[in-house]
């Protein structure tokens, strides 16, 4: 299987699962918390048939990559991006992440800005800020991530599956569009996590990313739902779109899972980006989309 390292810790190494497949323009897909590389099936399918080459890979301590008992903050997994991407020589790359993968983008673009990268997809994003301050009045209480800290600590296996539940809404969608087949693979995937990593990625959450965005100078597209349970839309999505001056794309009554209960809609969203001239921007466009029939 193929893997990057980036790092050791004592007498191991530090690797990165990922893989890659397709030819044409790269895209590098960043997943969300706590799964992994896998959670693309839907965009990887889409973006191989449109004839892009696709990356997916695995944050540390997450799916099949290395479970180290450090690292987990920004500036590192930002700095893991940056091996892989370096390792496989990539250019004129579309990143693409979402929830806690908009965080690698935005720090990404922040720190090593974007040579190598042409546009930038934040789906259900982390950025700008999610922590609520005397300068961010729009974001939420630290209380909250303290009570999600203890509910891992108590019980993990009991958090990731309450965290799938709002992940997906499933008091509405479970059966359809989320199987409970579906539900069930991703409390798999969740709790074979690095239970180190499960608990120090919350910290991660209250990242302030308003700096790096403000470096951010290629096109880029904001997609999220206004029904996230997860992260809120107001002080997520709609905020990062205006700071970012790019196109918002809200999708009616979505949950935070929309790569799977609205990957259509979100694939052609993507696509339909990616075919766009490089120098073109759309400036504070904002459009809402109804949900699934």
């Amino acid at each position: 299987m193929p893997y990057v390292t980036v790092g050791s810790e004592n007498s191991s190494d530090i690797k990165i699962y990922y893989e890659d497949h397709g030819s044409g323009s790269p895209v590098v897909l960043i997943h969300g918390f706590p799964f992994s590389g896998a959670a693309w099936e839907k965009q990887e399918a889409a973006l191989l048939k449109s004839k892009y080459r696709v990356i997916t890979y695995d944050r540390r301590g997450f799916g099949q990559s290395s479970h180290p008992s450090t690292g987990y903050n920004y500036d590192t997994f930002a700095d893991d991006l940056q091996k892989l991407i370096t390792e496989l020589n990539l250019k004129d790359v579309t990143l693409i992440g979402h929830s806690m993968g908009t965080g690698e983008v935005a720090r990404y673009l922040g720190t090593f800005g974007s040579a190598r990268i042409s546009r930038a997809v934040f789906i259900a994003p982390i950025p700008p800020f999610l922590l609520k301050t005397a300068d961010n009045d729009s974001g939420v209480d630290a209380s909250v991530f303290e009570e999600k800290k203890s509910a891992i600590i108590a019980d993990r296996p009991h958090y990731i599956a309450e965290f799938i539940k709002n992940f997906y809404k499933t008091e509405k969608n479970l059966g359809s569009p989320v199987s409970s087949e579906k539900s069930q693979m991703d409390f798999n995937v969740g709790t074979s996590a690095s239970a180190i990593a499960t608990l120090a990625c919350v910290s991660t959450f209250v990242t302030d990313f308003r700096p790096d965005l403000l470096k951010i100078n290629i096109p880029c597209l904001v997609i999220q739902g206004n029904a996230d349970a997860v992260l809120p839309f107001e002080s997520t999505g709609r905020l990062l779109a205006k700071t970012l001056n790019s196109r918002l794309v809200e999708i009616e009554d979505g949950p935070h899972g929309i790569p799977w209960t609205h990957a259509e809609i979100l694939n052609k969203e993507i696509l339909e980006f990616m075919s766009e001239p490089k120098e073109s921007k759309s400036i504070n466009e904002a459009i809402i989309i109804g949900t699934f029939s």
